[in-house]
Formats: structure tokens, C-alpha cells, sequence
């Protein structure tokens, strides 16, 4: 996989006359940062709801929220708002060490009464936590000064990376019990290395450095968040100088801006995967079309063409560094096969097999490109697909209602690299976040939910994802590389995990 067509220029010159914001804010001062960032947040509170499961949201979240567990930026974990944590000999008890000396953004002192009413708040099921199930497994809490043991009601071997992971934040239970829902979502406040100063739903948000962070202050005094959702606007963004920092650009652009003099650039390997969700609907019911889909796409065609190389083709929803990755699973570009499996149901070029393919335009770089792409090799084979574009909150409002269309492109996030959370959550039937619902792979799936052999539990998963790629459930394209552009008299931290953290910037 090429990472880097070229060096990246090192320049000393920044980029001028810096534009008015559109929302009426002055061009960015010393102390000043402007990140144009590829999607809105609509909601904050980072526990309840479709937003809470969008990874691309976790870097705003993580800039105000601190969780339970930290993440490096090679995906490794260390303390957070815990400073120590494990299971008894026996799995039935875990014990968190809760870290001291850390106050709220409002003053007030974090305790450990915040840690255990946030764990029980995410697993009841009336607060809306998208990951209820998760927390649910834990419960009985005590509290000894500032360490918390609970009782262990179901076995859960990843529990630990997910307090690192989607909803794993901690809320404050004064402040919320006293102001409500409604009141938390107009005044939100956290732990994090920044607190929010103003937002303007659809539009921005500006956040201001809390001068008491527990990790350190954060390099800018204030950083703006502009909502540019439309890819061709973060570069314009990015080039005019009205923002400092932008991503997932189309390549093309990527490497133009980087030649510029005062932008510099990062292409980041990231563990997030372009794939396509197959729903157990209509025409996707017959093995011989969803199989003739998946071997009629030429993966690296599409990132040699459209993504300039930037890209690793996959055939499962494991990538390179996650602990199920089996490379010997392959799904081969092939269209005589898909020819011959689409004749076998009654179906060719002349006679097409016809569905509906939905897909983000701008949310990830050349997203929309890259089905337009699919579709024409497609129709080469038999299969008209129409395409339909949406928002990408729109994506995640149907696939939690399970009615997604027979196919939806997205991509799946996975920072904590475990198989539970990418093949697991994504092809279990009775998950919120799987659409593919079939008896096969609920009953093999189920039990590496709490199976304590890790060596067993891993050797599960990959063979549940070799049965996916020969029943064809889902298919899988590529392992994604997000590009970064940003002022040359800047430092930005890259994540594996694909966030873009406020906090991760500084000047060079």
C-alpha cells in the first residue's frame, strides 16, 4: 500500500489573509485554531443515540469528554479517567481505580459517585444507550475511597477496550440530575482538555482550553470546529486559509495541497473499512447474486483509480493489527464467476438482477465516486443498481431501524481492534448495528460474546468471517488511509483510530 506519493514539504511560509467566518467570528488570532471538519455534531451527549455510535463524532466528543480508559495513537491503552482496572482470578468481580484531583468544567470535583452513576446510567435501557447491552454486564456497584468494585453478571473479554471505545464517557451526575437532558444538551459539560463556548447546530462549534485538564493544557486557547460536510468546501476551506486543518479530502486534492507552499500533510492508515452492508431483503436472499457482487468489484482498481493508491483491498471486515485478521480469506476479483453465478439464478447483462444501492457523497473521500464505480463494473455483469445518496445520520436512523436498502455502502470503525466490535457488531443479527439477519450466524457468533478462551474466541471469529466471505453476507472493499492537510507551522498527531483530535495539535 502507498502511503506517501511523494515527501511531505516541510514550509515555512503560512498562508495570508485569512477570510471572515461565515458565522461572523474574526480570522484567527495566535492563540486561535479553525478546523474544518467533514461532519456536524447534533447532539452532546456522547452516550445515547445514533451519534454516540458514529465514529467520526468521537473526536468532537473526545475533545470535551474524557472516557473511563485512554487510547495512544497506535491504538494502545493506558489510564484515563481510571487509572487502574481488571478482573478478580475468578471473572466474577472487576475493579476500577478511579483517578483523583480531577474537576469538571463547572468547578465541581469528579468522584468516583460520577464513574459508577455513568456505568449504570449507559446500561439502562431507558437512557437510550446504543451500547446498553455492553454495560449491562456489569452491575452491583461499591465504592471504597476512590476504587470501585462491581459484580460481573455476564463475562464480557473485551469490557476493558471498551471503556476506550463507542459511549465509554463519563457525565457528571450533579449537573446532570440537576439540569436534565435538555438542560445538559444547551450548557454540556466534561472533563476534557477543552469545554464548548458556543455552538451553532449544523454550523460550528467553538471550544475553549480548560486551563485545568489533568493531561495538560491544550495548545490553543480557542479552536473552532466549522461543520463543512461537503468535501470540494473543506479544501476550499483549507486553501483559503479559513481553516487551519481539514480531512478526507479527495487524494487528488490531497496531494495537490501538500505541494503548496505553507500546507503540510499526513496520509494516516486508519482502522475504519469502506464496505458495502448487504440486507436480507428482496433479490439479497439469493446467494448467487450477493456473491456475484462481491467478485464482480476490482478493488484495487478502485483505489489505484479513484483513491491514488491510498487504500489496502480487503476481504473481510478485519483489517492488518486487528487480533482476527486472517489474510488467507480471499475474495478474488472475478467476473466470469459472477457472470456464471447470475446465470445460475436467471440473470445477465441482457436480463439484470436490479436493487438499490445507498451511499454517503463527501462524508469519506470518493465515497459516492467509488459507487459509481461499483455499479458500472456491476453492470458489466448483470446487476442495474440505482443509487441513492443520503446523509450519513440518515444511514445510521435506518440501519438501527433495520431498513436500510438491499445494499448500503459504508465504513465501519474499529478502533480497539477486537473481532467482537467489527464482525461481531456488524453481522450479528440481533445487534442495532448488523441488517444481515440469518440463524447461521447468530448461532455461531452468540457464544464468542463470553467465550473466555482468547485463543478459542479469536480462532471463532475467523471462522466466522471465512463462512461470511463464502455465503456473501457483506462485502467488504478496503482498509481506509485518511489524508490531512494542515498549516505548515502546525503539528498534527495522527490516530490509527482516524480521529482528529483538537487536543493532538500544536504549533511546530
Amino acid at each position: 500500500m502507498t502511503l506517501n506519493r511523494r515527501d511531505f514539504l516541510t514550509r515555512s511560509a503560512a498562508l495570508g489573509g485569512l477570510a471572515v467566518l461565515p458565522f461572523g467570528a474574526q480570522a484567527q488570532a495566535a492563540g486561535d485554531l479553525t478546523i474544518a471538519y467533514n461532519v456536524a455534531a447534533q447532539s452532546w451527549d456522547p452516550t445515547t443515540g445514533p451519534a454516540a455510535v458514529n465514529p467520526a463524532l468521537q473526536s468532537l466528543y473526545l475533545a470535551v469528554f474524557d472516557r473511563y480508559v485512554d487510547q495512544a495513537p497506535d491504538l494502545s491503552f493506558g489510564p484515563g479517567l481510571l487509572t487502574d482496572w481488571g478482573y478478580s482470578e475468578d471473572k466474577t468481580r472487576i475493579h476500577l481505580t478511579v483517578r483523583d484531583g480531577v474537576t469538571w468544567h463547572n468547578g465541581d470535583a469528579f468522584t468516583p459517585e460520577d464513574v459508577v452513576w455513568s456505568l449504570e446510567r449507559a446500561a439502562d435501557p431507558a437512557t437510550g444507550n446504543p451500547m446498553q447491552f455492553m454495560w449491562a454486564k456489569i452491575g452491583n456497584f461499591s465504592v471504597d475511597g476512590q476504587v470501585i468494585t462491581a459484580d460481573v453478571r455476564e463475562f464480557e473479554p473485551a469490557l476493558f477496550k471498551w471503556m476506550a471505545f463507542l459511549t465509554a464517557y463519563v457525565l457528571p451526575k450533579a449537573y446532570y440530575e440537576k439540569v436534565g437532558a435538555e438542560g445538559f444538551e444547551a450548557a454540556p459539560i466534561g472533563t476534557g482538555p477543552y469545554r464548548i463556548e458556543a455552538f451553532e447546530r449544523g454550523a460550528y462549534v467553538r471550544l475553549r482550553a480548560n486551563p485545568t485538564y489533568w493531561g495538560g493544557v491544550p495548545a490553543f486557547e480557542t479552536v473552532t470546529v466549522k461543520f463543512v460536510t461537503d468535501a470540494a468546501s473543506r479544501v476550499a476551506e483549507i486553501e483559503s486559509g479559513n481553516a487551519q486543518v481539514t480531512s478526507n479530502m479527495p487524494y487528488e486534492e490531497y496531494d495537490r495541497l501538500i505541494a503548496l507552499p505553507g500546507l503540510s500533510g499526513i496520509a494516516q492508515p486508519i482502522t475504519d473499512i469502506g464496505m458495502i452492508f448487504l440486507n436480507d431483503i428482496d433479490v439479497m436472499l439469493d446467494k448467487n447474486v450477493r456473491l456475484a457482487a462481491h467478485y464482480a468489484i476490482d478493488k484495487q482498481l478502485i483505489i489505484d483509480r479513484l483513491l491514488r493508491g491510498y487504500g489496502r483491498p480487503l476481504s473481510t471486515l478485519e483489517v492488518p493489527g486487528y487480533a482476527a485478521y486472517d489474510e488467507t480469506i480471499v475474495v478474488d476479483y472475478n467476473p466470469d464467476k459472477a457472470r456464471d453465478l447470475l446465470a445460475a439464478s436467471g440473470y445477465s447483462p441482457e436480463k439484470p438482477v436490479t436493487f438499490t444501492i445507498q451511499t454517503t457523497r463527501g462524508f469519506k473521500p470518493k465515497d459516492y465516486e467509488m459507487v459509481q464505480a461499483i455499479v458500472g463494473m456491476w453492470r458489466k455483469v448483470g446487476i442495474e443498481a440505482e443509487i441513492e445518496v443520503y446523509e450519513i445520520a440518515k444511514h445510521y436512523e435506518l440501519r438501527a431501524a433495520d431498513t436500510l436498502a438491499p445494499a448500503a455502502f459504508y465504513n465501519w470503525g474499529n478502533s480497539i481492534g477486537d473481532p467482537s466490535t467489527s464482525t461481531g457488531f456488524a453481522m450479528f443479527g440481533p445487534s442495532p448495528h448488523s441488517v444481515w439477519d440469518s440463524a447461521d450466524l447468530v448461532g455461531m457468533i452468540a457464544p464468542l460474546f463470553s467465550e473466555p478462551d482468547e485463543e478459542k474466541r479469536i480462532a471463532g471469529y475467523k471462522a466466522v468471517s471465512r463462512h461470511i466471505a463464502e455465503e456473501g453476507y457483506v462485502i467488504p472493499l478496503l482498509q481506509y488511509v485518511m489524508p490531512i492537510v494542515f498549516d505548515s507551522t502546525l503539528n498534527v498527531t495522527g490516530y490509527a483510530s482516524g480521529d482528529l483530535l483538537p487536543q493532538g495539535i500544536a504549533r511546530a
